[in-house]
């Protein structure tokens, strides 16, 4: 079944003009009501021509769709469309097949917040429409990567309530690098998971600016009193797009990087990109090269660390420098 809203929108307007006996609607009449229904929606909307309402009608009738029972009753040298069964309606239907396999894909979702605290209505939910829509029960034929033993896993529900809600939160936290406990407010913006563990992001209401905060080095929250200040300078949806992990320098910009690579990698790093700004180049040896523009991070060193002998930075300089003394290191602990 067509799932973008404007087919939703024809679907709904055209059920109601079939369900209505007082008027007969001919084919124009049809195709008027779609549009009002398209633009009180989305007013710079194109409308629908006969043939897409030809269309709909088709696919109402069809047993993919909801089985509808229209007839056509001719007048003059024109027909009129109604249901033969008056008390009929699309949204009295059970689920069609489509409708039914969509749902079933979306519950194999919500499976994946199964056991996180306060996420327990997850599984009463999935319960419930499995019963509602008879769906039955799927055999487990999908898993998503995740820790289930990774301490601050308990706070995602209430950190996730606090970012709907927009609620400032107090935590208490203690780094890696950092003996004494920190404890600061945080006005919460962002959840993203990365390498199996969860982070947050937040404005740091002492310093004024973005934080990341580890959930596993996170030793308590509270509720704050303080006032929640919006974020209205930071899209989530790109903020990470210069960077391997959530390790973001705002005063860094991008570098080209350029990574010699062995064959043998060669169809693993092309079938999965390590970065979206990736171009493999083929050359004159047997060794083709990678160029990335991207910021250099702590995770996309550990990322060609994780290579070994299959990977040699070629520059920047600063980087292979660094890799350098990582192997140098790790050379002096095993001879």
């Amino acid at each position: 079944m067509a799932t973008n809203r404007n087919a939703t929108v024809r679907y709904v307007a055209l059920d109601q003009c079939f369900r209505n006996p007082g008027r007969k609607y001919f084919m124009e009449d049809l195709i008027a009501v779609c549009n009002n229904s398209l633009l009180d929606l989305d007013p710079e909307s194109s409308g629908v021509k006969r043939r897409q309402v030809f269309e709909d009608i088709k696919f109402m009738k069809d047993s993919r769709g909801f089985e509808a029972p229209i007839e056509s009753y001719k007048e003059g040298r024109k027909a009129y469309y109604r249901y033969s069964d008056i008390n009929f309606s699309i949204n009295s239907q059970p689920l069609n097949e489509q409708e039914a396999q969509q749902l079933k894909e979306s519950l194999l979702t919500l499976s994946r917040f199964k056991g996180l605290p306060q996420f327990d209505w997850v599984e009463e939910l999935k319960a419930r429409l499995e019963q509602t829509f008879k769906l039955g029960a799927e055999d487990n034929i999908i898993s998503f990567e995740e820790n289930p033993f990774l301490t601050g896993r308990e706070y995602i529900g209430e950190i996730y309530n606090a970012v709907v809600n927009k609620k400032v939160l107090i935590i208490s936290y203690k780094p890696y690098k950092n003996k004494q406990e920190l404890r600061f407010d945080l006005h919460p913006y962002h959840l993203k998971q990365y390498n199996n563990r969860w982070f947050l992001f937040g404005l740091n209401n002492e310093y004024n600016n973005l934080t990341t905060v580890a959930l596993d080095r996170i030793l308590e929250i509270q509720e704050s009193k303080l006032n929640y200040i919006q974020n209205t300078t930071i899209d989530f949806s790109e903020h990470f797009d210069d960077v391997i992990g959530v390790s973001i320098n705002p005063d860094q910009n991008t570098q080209k990087v350029l990574l010699k690579i062995h064959p043998e990698l060669a169809p693993y790093v092309s079938s999965k990109p390590i970065h979206g700004s990736q171009i493999i180049r083929m050359n004159d040896s047997q060794y083709p090269t990678m160029e990335l523009f991207l910021q250099i991070n702590y995770e996309f060193e550990s990322l060609i660390m994780s290579f070994g002998e299959k990977v040699e930075v070629l520059q920047p300089t600063v980087l292979r420098e660094k890799i350098i003394s990582r192997i140098t290191q790790m050379q002096e602990r095993y001879f």
